[in-house]
């Protein structure tokens, strides 16, 4: 397939240079997208009268039969092509003859990679919005399942004080609404401004309608600045953004599931559809997605730094640098994609064991603040009571007891404040309960937690429906 600028050259360039200059394996994929741009721009020619309505309805038809091709498998990308522009041009004016010529008047290459790019990511964005959506809901479903099933939390990785296995699954809740968030407003500025009709980088002379594309397509406005419409990458690099601290927020409760699943812990049991085995061991049951879904994490940082680097020190307006945006940010996407499509039924199947956290629980001494705070409400200054409570403590795990095995006596031997309720007091459902400031692990405020949660995401529905 010729190139589109091969009339200034004087002879072929290398098959290497092609080689390494093409892009079609990569921006194939933007295809719908591209198809999309070129149904409006042909529009806007001939609402300008700047090519004939036969033309328009030439290319259109040539157009939607490309599609109709694609679909049915009837006509299959070219491989050898420059990039996907290149091929859907000569394609059309292969079938068509000269109206397929007339479709890139008034436009670059410069400016239709820009926006195909934009609406490519645009979709991309929504898809990803719709999994952390689903992910949230089997979150928020398995905590309110397990709103008074106590477990140790955790400062330093030791046992600290008592929540509930429901509270500790809505921080990750909360931490997947705010990357919500993060996708929709790096989505709002991508909709704001429409490259197309920036041309090379200094417009057109010919009488373009930008207003008419930009709201076709779907965008607020035309880009304003003709350079920046051609050369901002911003979007990539914010939506890459996202993607990174989506995938960390994943990062982080796949460690969690890693230590809670390990014999060490054995707070949950993962469905053996998400396990894998050993080669030699027989007795393992292998948490593999949780850990990929950490490699993985490094892998997305490395797409946005590439995105980072490769924009640093490029001057206006476009470079062929720029061409590598695109296998940054598609494989940051389809990594994300398949993490949230994982992990989503992984969680959904996987089983809490709560008799196990309630045990950690008890032998972590995670009741030992609520023993102070006891004293302290009894009249004893808190330093005090902190101080009186660490030796005991330090007495029990002595005697291999814990806080609530001591008897009365045991508890009057250390202060005679202590009385009968001191019991109530360091019951670890008690100790929960207890905690009813907002956001805490009470029962009620995990269940509110989870109705907020859930009204987010039905407002997210609503805008999205």
């Amino acid at each position: 397939m010729p190139q589109l600028w091969q009339g200034r050259a004087s002879k072929a360039v290398d098959s290497r240079v092609n080689d390494f200059n093409s892009s079609i394996r990569f921006d194939a994929r933007m295809i719908e997208q591209d198809i999309q741009g070129s149904l409006v721009h042909s529009a806007m020619l001939g609402r300008q009268g700047i090519i004939s309505q036969q033309d328009v309805d030439d290319i259109h038809k040539g157009l939607h039969s490309i599609l109709e091709d694609l679909h049915s498998g009837a006509l299959e990308i070219d491989p050898n092509a420059e990039d996907v522009h290149t091929f859907v041009e000569q394609t059309l004016t292969a079938r068509i003859g000269d109206a397929g010529k007339r479709l890139h008047t008034g436009r670059s290459r410069n400016d239709q990679v820009a926006l195909d790019i934009r609406l490519t990511l645009r979709d991309y964005s929504h898809t990803l919005q719709a999994y952390i959506v689903e992910l949230i809901k089997v979150i928020c479903k398995k905590a309110g399942e397990n709103t008074t099933a106590v477990m140790p939390g955790y400062t330093h990785l030791q046992r600290a004080q008592p929540i509930t296995f429901g509270h500790a699954l809505m921080a990750y809740a909360w931490m997947l609404l705010r990357d919500l968030q993060r996708f929709e407003d790096a989505t709002a500025r991508m909709d704001a401004q429409c490259p197309l009709g920036s041309g090379a980088l200094a417009g057109t002379t010919y009488p373009l309608d930008r207003a008419f594309t930009a709201e076709k397509l779907g965008f607020a406005a035309p880009c304003p600045n003709s350079l920046d419409g051609v050369s901002d990458r911003d979007f990539c690099i914010e939506l890459a953004s996202a993607i990174s601290l989506c995938m960390m927020h994943l990062s982080r409760l796949s460690e969690e599931i890693i230590l809670w699943c390990s014999w060490e812990f054995k707070f949950i049991e993962l469905d053996d559809a998400f396990t894998t085995g050993s080669s030699i061991m027989p007795q393992k049951k292998n948490p593999d997605v949780t850990e990929l879904i950490r490699g993985k994490t490094g892998r997305v940082y490395g797409d946005l730094n590439t995105l980072l680097v490769m924009m640093k020190g490029i001057p206006l307006a476009y470079d062929k640098d720029m061409q590598e945006d695109k296998e940054a940010i598609f494989d940051a996407v389809d990594t994300l994609e398949l993490c949230l499509r994982t992990v989503t039924p992984m969680l959904a199947t996987m089983t809490p064991l709560p008799a196990n956290m309630r045990r950690a629980a008890a032998k972590g001494f995670i009741n030992a603040t609520d023993c102070a705070d006891y004293l302290t409400k009894k009249g004893m200054p808190f330093r005090d009571a902190y101080k009186l409570t660490g030796c005991m403590v330090s007495d029990c795990i002595a005697k291999d007891k814990t806080l609530e095995e001591l008897t009365l006596d045991e508890f009057k031997g250390y202060s005679a404040l202590f009385e009968n309720d001191v019991y109530d007091a360091i019951d670890l459902i008690k100790c929960c309960e207890g905690r009813t400031s907002y956001g805490g692990p009470s029962e009620a405020s995990v269940n509110n937690q989870i109705r907020l949660a859930i009204d987010q995401l039905a407002a997210w529905e609503a805008n999205n429906a």
